[in-house]
């Protein structure tokens, strides 16, 4: 790590001192940025400003030039596995992702390809090794995937949804045709994120976006397996160091044990969950990242430090912390809060290591 200007991030997440605890948030290249939207509207849409590789690494290298943050991410989206399996990826004004060919039979799950990343996927690799020679060892630089059963729920559904019926009928009814799909899936982000990895990636989050909406038994059949295969085939010595995988489960902190369990390094948490009582069930077995409110960053600076406060006090003593928003940073937030919420991390966290 030696290439590593700041790798408190990397040194977090394999539970190894730091001086301060390091912070990233999700989602912190995008709408809430003036800049990033100037971009946004110059390229035209959300995906030709991911796959151009010059324009992905603006957009993630500008968060690093406002705030102090410990990381980098990818500026990408969790859906260019599925759109380059053919399905047709578009993004409505005000509706989020959409796709022109769900999956919703067993004749359209038969005819998917597992993605081959340096094929299929360029674009996004390309991305990396541009954003870490810009970053020329700056900080460290974070690649990430869905996982397959939140892919899977966008593949099916056509889209976003508030119920899931179309995919826990699936689920219910046709388990063995939604393995099918979920194994493609499978084997399309381990290569993905092999290939991230290969490029320049310096850590790894799977994010499961919609693991939370499952009964704990579907959860372990339709989600933790699947990637707890995904982290089984992920070569993470890279550069002569560890490469940490994070898993992030939104509404998944009834099942932190089994999430432990599946070898990652770190499990990220959403804010529903006290981390100090997380931190009691997995012990030392894995870091932890999270887990402040998003919509705290509504309210005033010192509500902000409070938060902040409260969340260093409760994870407690030493290593294996990483300081995050327990989901993304919305587009309404003022940047001068995130600015706030980062610096009061960094000073707050001192007395922490």
């Amino acid at each position: 790590m030696s290439d590593l200007k700041n790798d408190r991030l990397l040194r977090a997440l394999l539970r190894e001192p730091v001086d301060v605890t390091p912070v990233w948030v999700m989602r912190q290249a995008g709408r809430y940025l003036p800049e990033y939207r100037a971009k946004r509207k110059r390229a035209g849409d959300f995906m030709a400003l991911c796959q151009n590789p010059q324009a992905a690494c603006e957009v993630t290298i500008q968060p690093l030039d406002r705030f102090d943050l410990d990381a980098a991410i990818l500026f990408s989206d969790i859906l260019t596995i599925p759109d380059a399996m053919g399905l047709g990826l578009y993004f409505e004004e005000g509706e989020g992702p959409r796709f022109r060919k769900p999956v919703r039979s067993a004749k359209d799950i038969e005819e998917l390809t597992p993605v081959n990343t340096t094929s299929d996927l360029p674009y996004v690799l390309d991305a990396i090794r541009l954003i870490r020679s810009e970053l020329n060892g700056r900080v460290p630089l974070i690649g990430f995937s869905g996982s397959p059963w939140t892919l899977a729920t966008y593949m099916i559904e056509g889209g976003s949804s508030k119920d899931f019926a179309r995919i826990k009928t699936m689920a219910y009814s046709n388990p063995a045709l939604l393995s099918v799909l979920l194994e493609k899936l499978a084997v399309s982000v381990t290569d993905y994120l092999n290939a991230q990895i290969m490029a320049g990636a310096q850590a790894v989050q799977i994010f499961d976006t919609w693991g939370g909406v499952l009964s704990g038994k579907a959860y372990r059949e339709f989600s933790l397996k699947y990637m707890a295969r995904i982290v089984a085939g992920l070569n993470t010595q890279a550069e002569g160091r560890t490469v940490p995988v994070i898993l992030f489960t939104k509404g998944g902190g009834g099942w932190l044990e089994a999430i432990a369990a599946t070898g990652c390094q770190a499990i990220g948490l959403d804010w529903c969950q006290d981390i100090g009582e997380a931190r009691a069930r997995v012990g030392d077995r894995v870091a932890l990242q999270g887990n402040m409110d998003p919509a705290v960053l509504r309210a005033s600076t010192t509500a902000i430090e409070a938060e902040v406060a409260t969340i260093l006090q409760s994870y407690g003593q030493g290593a294996g912390h990483v300081f995050n928003l327990g989901h993304g940073v919305t587009p309404d937030i003022d940047p001068q809060q995130v600015a706030a919420f980062v610096d009061a991390v960094h000073s707050m966290s001192v007395n922490y290591h």
